[in-house]
């Protein structure tokens, strides 16, 4: 099983924008992680902390902010 490292990495700004912007056109969790596979990033669940990773090798870039539960 893959570890994860939940120590709080930051998402670096414009990764973060992307992920806004598709966040606010879909209309569920569900097309918006459709969306953001598009740009080649992904959700992960780790112990309750959701964590993007850079689709497909699934590299960690960091925790998912709150606003986005």
């Amino acid at each position: 099983m893959a570890q994860a490292d939940i120590g709080g990495t930051m998402i670096e700004a414009g990764i973060l924008d992307v992920l806004t912007r598709e966040r606010e056109k879909a209309l569920s969790a569900r097309e918006w992680k459709f969306r953001i596979a598009g740009f080649g990033y992904g959700i992960k669940e780790v112990h309750g902390a959701r964590i993007v990773t850079k689709l497909p090798q699934g590299t960690e870039l960091g925790m998912l902010p709150p606003q986005f539960a």
